[in-house]
């Protein structure tokens, strides 16, 4: 029998934002509050957390915004081969690299953004 898991993720508010974005590159902040359970003043300090770190880069669409993450930096956290942010995205939402690189279509229901995978870096030859 596997143990219920309530209070506690693998994923912060940091990187749920980030996968929210990467499904959907003109979210709203709202929209951000209401799929995680944060407040929209939350989600507005983690987009700008983001984007000053340099993950994502926003743009004026109009009224709104529309947010390119940038998919070749490294994760904020000390590991052995530093995968970037574009690779996990990928990872998380289903999205599949072919070999070349190139951007297919994955088996799971998430999809993300052709923005994210055109700047995954490209798989090492081996």
């Amino acid at each position: 029998m596997l143990p219920r898991v309530t209070s506690w993720g693998f994923l912060t508010n940091h990187g749920r934002v980030l996968l929210c974005i990467a499904r959907d590159p003109g979210v709203r902040l709202r929209d951000i509050a209401d799929r995680l359970g944060i407040t929209e003043r939350s989600a507005h300090g983690i987009v700008t957390d983001l984007t000053e770190a340099g993950y994502v880069v926003k743009h004026k669409d109009g009224r709104r915004n529309r947010y390119q993450i940038q998919a070749h930096m490294p994760l904020p956290e000390p590991a052995s081969q530093e995968p970037a942010i574009g690779e996990v995205l990928a990872l998380l939402t289903g999205a599949v690299l072919a070999n070349d690189g190139t951007p297919q279509a994955g088996d799971g229901d998430a999809s993300v953004s052709p923005q994210v995978l055109a700047q995954a870096p490209q798989p090492a030859d081996q």
